[in-house]
């Protein structure tokens, strides 16, 4: 076949012969940094191999052919199109009948004229259809009866036959939809003409989108048909060529299998590393991969290591068989203990910092000592001593005697103190529990809701290298819900490690060979240390995960202010009398300085001048004590 245009190849092409191959004859680069333009492939090599297995219809393009003006429709355009029946013109009218009878074509006709014709009975406009009756004979000239049929009332003209065109006949068959018009090969080239439009004359453009598969391309490819690029039809030569397409694991993992896969690796998803286990490492371009489906759970948990200045995080899956025990948490804050709480679960905390909260005028206020027991109640707000609402927390201090009368009638005691702690106010707080049950992870977060502390009593048996047992604490921050693929290298089938597409989406090709078949189904990894900066990700979190209290109130000159400030008036004034006292006993302190030694702090200026009398009396320069309090004061 020869090379034609690919526009010209797609308005013959029968859609029911698809797919076909074609090779690109005559390339074309679209040069500039845009590859694509609106989704459109735009750039096609010489010596390509396309398959196009779709061909949809964009727009139409509706030209006039005597003025260029352009009309776009839409591929639902209701109109319907007569065809010209040539694409030769008639100059004048008397050609026209010549034409009609050597064809042996039986009257009536249509027809139209490109220009205006004007007769006494009134003005026909251009590309007006006209049906020829009949050929009248006159004693001087030869007429054509002709009827304007587009009026309610149809109007008879005398046409002379001498009357100049140009003339263009209509085909007298059934009118055509658009669609129609554009399959028929015979009306290819043709004018058409279509009464809704404004125009009597027109040429149909279409505009088509080819879907086309491509090597190593992993999406469909979209071609306009308008790319001016020349294209051989290949197919029956192209039985044997098989088109690479690419795969990513999350397509892969949405379309279901088949598994097991086998794959090779064309690309990894640059970035820094998101596990810390060696397989990472194996991932990188013609690495062969062995996937055997979707893991189960589906559900991960995400860990993080308590007491280690540096912490490390893991990710557990559901399937974790180690057993774990709830360890009491640490607040630092009266804000994280409302953050702590949760509706239904009470939450009772001894304080490890004395609270004196000395700037705190707050009604209700009371200081905390080490020691002190606390019910948390909820969140609250209190009108400060100075004026403005503090946000506070209302807890209850709870006393030995309470706490034996609930273990054995389990009620709530009476004359229970009730306290409000403002949230900006600091201190320390260690959860109050006595639980020394052994968790499976499963457990816990169905049964208490997350972050929540924990200690591993008990390995995985199923995971020899459990790391989790040798920390001395783990905070489990959230649950996700995320799909894994178990996975193994070609190299190492007997090793198995869990991808998530999401995360890390390989772009895969299908290999050849049959998939190995796994002796038992593969095992479940349950636990894979994670980066700091994969953690962050996940989590979405800054690099300081710590939540920071409100701010503490500004303060005010009020009552309090005064006291203070007179509190402060009358230590100066004591200092100011002791001073002076002092002050007069110096002469006497002075005259044997050399056995007198101040046991005031103070801050040295060098050495002095060493004169005869220093170096007799004492090896070493002291400051002098009036010298000290004169500068303190």
């Amino acid at each position: 076949m020869a090379s034609v245009s690919l526009q010209d190849f797609v308005c013959a092409l029968d859609p029911a012969s698809l797919p076909r191959v074609l090779r690109i004859c005559s390339g074309v680069y679209f040069q500039g940094s845009i590859y694509e333009i609106s989704g459109n492939e735009c750039s096609l090599s010489t010596g390509d191999l396309i398959k196009v297995t779709q061909v949809r219809l964009q727009k139409v393009v509706c030209e006039n052919p005597g003025t260029g003006q352009t009309i776009e429709l839409d591929p639902n355009f209701q109109g319907h199109f007569s065809p010209l029946t040539g694409p030769q013109s008639y100059g004048t009218l008397e050609e026209l009948v010549s034409s009609v009878m050597r064809s042996s074509k039986q009257l009536p006709i249509w027809f139209m004229s490109t220009h205006r014709i004007d007769t006494k009975a009134r003005v026909v406009p251009q590309e007006q259809p006209l049906m020829l009756e009949a050929v009248e004979r006159h004693p001087k000239n030869c007429y054509a009866r002709c009827v304007l049929g587009t009026e309610t009332q149809p109007v008879v003209l005398h046409l002379p036959l001498f009357q100049k065109g140009p003339f263009w006949e209509l085909e007298t068959g059934a009118p055509r939809t658009m669609l129609q018009a554009l399959q028929d090969p015979a009306l290819r080239d043709l004018l058409l003409t279509c009464p809704t439009l404004p125009w009597r004359t027109l040429t149909l453009k279409p505009q088509y989108e080819i879907q086309a598969i491509m090597h190593l391309r992993r999406t469909m490819v979209r071609i306009p048909s308008t790319l001016e690029v020349d294209v051989e039809d290949v197919t029956a030569s192209s039985q044997h060529v098989s088109f690479i397409q690419p795969l990513l694991l999350s397509e892969a993992l949405a379309r279901g299998g088949p598994f097991p896969l086998t794959t090779e690796i064309l690309e990894v998803p640059e970035g820094p590393p998101i596990f810390l286990s060696p397989w990472m490492g194996s991932l990188r371009k013609g690495q062969r991969l062995c996937i055997y489906g979707l893991a189960f759970p589906s559900w991960r948990v995400i860990a993080s290591t308590k007491g280690r200045k540096v912490p490390r995080y893991f990710m557990v899956s559901g399937a974790y068989q180690g057993k774990l025990r709830r360890r009491p948490r640490e607040f630092s804050t009266v804000y994280d203990l409302l953050s702590a709480l949760q509706p239904g679960q009470p939450l009772r905390v001894v304080a490890t910092k004395d609270c004196e909260g000395d700037e705190v005028e707050l009604p209700g206020f009371a200081s905390l000592a080490v020691g002190d027991r606390l019910e948390v109640m909820g969140p609250g707000q209190a009108h400060g001593a100075q004026g403005g609402d503090i946000d506070i927390l209302v807890c209850h201090r709870l006393s030995d005697q309470a706490e034996e009368e609930e273990e054995e009638c389990e009620e709530e005691a009476e004359g229970q103190e009730q306290i409000v702690l403002p949230l900006y106010l600091s201190g320390g707080f260690v959860e109050d529990m006595n639980d020394g049950r052994r968790y499976s992870l499963a457990d816990l977060t169905a049964q208490f809701s997350l972050p929540c502390e924990v200690k591993v009593v008990a390995k995985d048996a199923s995971q020899p290298a459990d790391p989790l047992p040798s920390f001395s604490g783990l905070r489990l921050e959230e649950k996700i819900m995320e799909p894994f693929l178990v996975v193994s290298l070609d190299s190492e089938p007997d090793k198995y490690f869990e991808i998530p597409p999401q995360w890390l989406d390989l772009t895969v090709v299908e290999a050849e060979e049959q998939p190995r078949q796994p002796a038992g189904s593969p095992p479940t990894v349950t636990v894979e240390e994670v980066t700091d900066a994969f953690y962050y990700r996940i989590r979405k979190l800054p690099a300081s995960e710590s939540q920071s209290p409100p701010p503490r109130p500004p303060k005010r000159e009020g009552l309090g202010g005064q006291k203070k400030r007179s509190s402060q008036e009358r230590n100066i004034k004591v200092l100011s009398f002791q001073v002076s006292d002092l002050m007069k006993t110096l002469p006497e302190v002075t005259k044997n300085r050399s056995n007198t030694y101040s046991k005031i702090s103070t801050h040295k200026k060098g050495p002095r001048p060493t004169t005869s009398q220093d170096s007799d009396d004492d090896e070493h320069s002291y400051e002098e004590v009036a010298e000290c309090f004169y500068k303190t004061l």
